[in-house]
């Protein structure tokens, strides 16, 4: 297999999709462009160990630079791609470059989302390495953290706060915790996760402004009239993904793009994968948008493999992580399209495990915290999608593991 393979997005899956080519047994050139001056990296530690180690962690990066270099994939960073041209099979880069490609895959993810408020700027975000660099240097004089949006990601920088001795405030719009990822069972179990760790919590509670407040530092006030004050400012409301170049080239999308199971978009030859896409997920029949480390890893990898031929359709079972305050927290599946919730009877110091039922009595998702067992035994009860009998959910002497249809 010959030609010119170019990625444009050097994150988790354009890095791994560009590895998969080769494995996959794509012998032309591939072409890895990306707007970060570094090579693809872990993001998850961004909010955890880059803000909380006493000395800051290196950069973990996903390959080392000679893995590359063996692989023969030539590394373009530090630009972006700024036209595509799906007739002609071209691409222009932001300095004028013009590459041509036999085919193109998309892997450009999203920035975190800005608060479109007055004094926005006021707040900190965080998705790149930068950003992290500059919350951890704040969070060393900062006593009073205030953080909007109780999402996974603001969760996990109040909780890193937390540990580095600052008062914490949550401020979220919706009335739970990680309300657009967990059950309100979930989401209970997380919130009272962060009380017990001495975090405050404000649902309901919309973020009208952000000004200086002198002496006080900022001030948040909410369109209740309520007020807050803090020495820092960081909202995690979480995604924009990045659509213009994809829009601008006619591609068909959804919040995302659309792609089917392969990572085919609606232009010959170009495809798609990881956050920025609304994919297909033949298990569910229906389109998703996800925005987690191991999606974006295996999507790369999956519509790296169908662009080489292997049509193999992706069909991972949702999930995700978070670790907050020394939990680990783990989800599968669609638990907030559940229409019941089986709590399993928990034993443990923060050990919890909730099953997720669809209307038909299948599992939809499995939440989990400290119980990877549980997690690993949920995944496969979702992919067999048959009604499973509650009363033997319930049941902790029951173990998941055993009612795996065989």
């Amino acid at each position: 297999m010959t030609g010119t393979h170019i990625i444009a997005g050097a994150g988790q899956a354009g890095g791994w999709a560009a590895i998969a080519m080769r494995q996959a047994g794509f012998t032309g050139r591939i072409l890895l462009i990306g707007e970060e001056t570094w090579r693809p990296y872990e993001r998850p530690p961004l909010s955890k160990a880059v803000l909380t180690d006493e000395a800051e962690p290196p950069i973990t990066y996903f390959h080392a630079l000679e893995r590359y270099a063996e692989q023969q994939i030539e590394l373009l960073l530090g630009s972006t791609i700024s036209h595509i041209d799906p007739v002609a099979r071209r691409v222009r880069l932001s300095d004028g470059q013009n590459l041509p490609y036999d085919k193109l895959l998309l892997t450009v993810g999203g920035q975190a989302r800005h608060l479109p408020i007055p004094g926005g700027r006021h707040a900190l975000y965080l998705r790149t390495i930068e950003d992290a660099r500059v919350i951890r240097a704040r969070l060393g004089t900062a006593r009073r953290v205030l953080c909007i949006g109780a999402g996974v990601i603001g969760l996990e920088i109040a909780s890193s706060a937390r540990a580095r001795g600052a008062e914490v405030t949550v401020l979220e719009a919706l009335p739970r915790a990680m309300g657009r990822s967990v059950s309100p069972e979930g989401a209970a179990f997380v919130e009272a996760l962060h009380r017990a760790a001495g975090v405050a919590l404000h649902f309901g509670l919309i973020a009208d402004a952000i000004e200086n407040a002198g002496a006080d530092g900022l001030r948040v006030t909410c369109r209740d009239g309520g007020e807050f004050t803090g020495d820092l400012v960081v909202a995690g409301v979480g995604m924009q993904r990045n659509l213009a170049l994809a829009e601008a080239a006619g591609l068909t999308s959804e919040g995302g793009i659309v792609v089917d199971e392969f990572g085919r978009t609606s232009a010959p030859d170009v495809y798609a994968a990881g956050d920025v896409t609304a994919f297909h997920h033949p298990l569910f029949d229906r389109r998703l948008r996800l925005e987690s480390w191991r999606h974006a890893q295996n999507h790369g990898i999956a519509v790296a493999k169908a662009m080489c031929g292997d049509m193999t359709p992706y069909d991972d079972i949702p999930w995700f992580w978070t670790d907050q305050h020394g939990v680990n927290l783990q989800v599968a599946g669609l638990p907030a399209d559940a229409v019941h919730t089986i709590v399993r009877a928990n034993t443990g110091t923060n050990v919890f495990t909730a099953v997720h039922l669809a209307q038909d009595g299948s599992v939809i998702g499995v939440t989990a915290a400290n119980n990877p067992r549980e997690i690993r035994a949920g995944q496969a009860l979702i992919r067999s999608r048959r009604p499973i009998d509650a009363a033997k959910l319930a049941d902790p002497a029951v173990p998941l593991q055993s009612l795996i249809p065989r």
